[in-house]
């Protein structure tokens, strides 16, 4: 006897294990074999055991030639959480066509972006794609699905976070929506460009591989199009929740607090200890700034770009933080060309989502040089220069040592922060005193060593932070073992208690990437 409705939930299932197949028993097992993670076990890992609701399973492409061989429309996806919140979540499924963009999976991508940014949701990409399905792609028809399913879809106005972990071979769309996102964490042993080495040798006339043309050397140190390189997929996924442990899940609302970790306060005590009594000596900002947040806590953003800036999210206290420092181990900490655009883009995501931004200053100027100007250096520093009167979260400044030139508005200076205070190492002179001598008074320390030495203790003393402090340009000066007290209890003075802690988003729709 035949139950009711069984025919239908027979079909029901067998349609079900024939899109959850994916792309084949073969296609998997070699994946597997050669290590990888298939897209599925990916949604797997990162989300909450048991929270994943998938939308789409039963989309396949629109063309009939290969209706029959597209489940879900070589794209995984749905909503989950991550540490009980919601989050969207997008899994390119490489086994289905390379995980091409095409009609309907392009129409999926639409759908998840426009419900994660109107419920208030993260939305993550894990990227491993083909490029575009030429066949959907092709002739006028082509076209109009352009203009149908992408039509301003790279539009941000930054009302959630996206971040993307680049997993395997990333075009045409894994490209595009990592170079969109707030974050991106790469794989080694993934690539990322517009186009494939094989295409793009055709394009050109010229043989290129793949690693030259996208590896991860080129995209976290040359580009900068990648913040975080790591060994295996699963290390990219963990980088992927961490990094949204900072940030809200939508503009609206503040950053989540955490546990303070035992011993934060007594690390901090010990911050003279990585910091050179010789003004000249170099030392490593990172390690000061491990010391002063809470333990554990530091998250640095583009490590390998633009050395000579430190961006990192961290926390104060249980609070999410954006720091920003010079580093004298590079390049005496003298901001170049990549240093400016990282700067600029790690003040606008702080901002789009609520999260104060600390300044850690030891600055000699800005790199000049012919290389800065062949890299468009003057528009670099005005761009990070629009972009700080714009910002709304709390802008607190630490002067530690140098502060020179047209770096020191940049870096925080003057009406750039709420709240300035100076270490008593603090110099804030517009150039280095041995240099200000020769242009000053054309003085080599060769000519005249006695009236040089003489000339720069004038100059330096005119340029302390006591200077600064009498001129109440700075309101603070303070112990450097009291730094991590003092930025405590200025983020707590400088609560956005009118706004509820949300700023006003001026910088919603800057360039995703500079």
């Amino acid at each position: 006897m035949i139950m009711p409705f069984e025919a239908m939930l027979k079909e029901l299932e067998e349609r079900q294990a024939k899109a959850l197949a994916m792309g084949g028993v073969e296609k998997l097992a070699k994946r597997k074999k050669a290590g990888m993670l298939n897209a599925r076990e990916r949604v797997e890992i990162l989300l909450d055991a048991g929270s994943f609701v998938e939308t789409g399973l039963f989309a396949i492409s629109a063309r009939p030639e290969v209706r029959h061989k597209t489940p879900a429309d070589g794209k995984v996806m749905g909503f989950g959480r991550i540490n009980d919140r919601e989050v969207g979540v997008v899994s390119n499924d490489f086994t289905v066509l390379g995980a091409s963009s095409a009609l309907t999976n392009s129409k999926k991508m639409r759908h998840m972006k426009q419900v994660t940014a109107k419920r208030g949701m993260p939305l993550l990409f894990l990227g491993e794609s083909a490029g575009a399905r030429m066949p959907d792609r092709m002739g006028s028809s082509g076209r109009a699905i352009s203009g149908g399913a992408d039509s301003a879809e790279f539009l941000r106005l930054r009302k959630s976070p996206w971040a993307s972990a680049l997993l395997g071979p990333c075009f045409g769309s894994s490209a595009w929506y990592a170079c969109a996102s707030d974050f991106v964490v790469m794989v080694k042993s993934a690539t990322m460009s517009v186009a494939s080495s094989r295409v793009t040798s055709m394009a050109i006339g010229q043989e290129t591989d793949a690693q030259t043309l996208g590896g991860w050397k080129m995209l976290s140190e040359v580009s900068g199009l990648v913040d975080m390189v790591v060994d295996t997929e699963e290390q990219a996924l963990d980088a992927l929740k961490r990094f949204l442990s900072y940030l809200p899940s939508h503009c609206n609302e503040s950053p989540p607090d955490s546990p303070v970790p035992d011993g934060s306060d007594d690390a901090a005590r010990r911050v003279l200890e990585f910091f050179p009594e010789t003004r000249s000596a170099v030392y490593d900002m990172r390690k000061i700034i491990q010391l002063i947040v809470d333990s554990g806590s530091s998250f640095e953003i583009k490590a390998r770009f633009g050395k000579t800036a430190v961006t990192t999210l961290a926390r104060m206290n249980g609070k999410s933080v954006g720091i920003i420092a010079n580093n004298p181990m590079y390049k005496g900490g003298a901001l170049d060309a990549d240093a400016c655009s990282k700067v600029t883009d790690f003040l606008v995501m702080c901002d789009s989502f609520n999260i104060p931004i600390i300044f850690l200053v030891d600055v000699p100027g800005f790199l000049i040089g012919l290389e800065g100007e062949k890299r468009g250096l003057a528009a670099k520093i005005i761009n990070w220069m629009h972009a700080l009167p714009l910002i709304t979260v709390p802008k607190i400044t630490v002067i530690v040592r140098k502060s020179y030139g047209k770096a020191y508005p940049n870096m925080g200076g003057g009406l750039n922060s709420d709240v300035v205070a100076c270490w008593p190492t603090a110099d804030l002179g517009f150039m280095d005193p041995k240099v200000g001598v020769n242009v000053l008074h054309g003085i080599k320390e060769s000519d005249d060593p006695e009236r040089f030495r003489t000339l720069a203790k004038e100059i330096e003393r005119d340029s302390s932070g006591w200077s600064l402090a009498e001129l109440y340009e700075a309101q603070h000066l303070i112990d450097p073992r009291d730094t991590r007290g003092w930025l405590i209890r200025m983020l707590q003075i400088h609560q956005m208690r009118l706004e509820r802690g949300v700023g006003a988003h001026l910088l919603a729709n800057w360039p995703s990437t500079m």
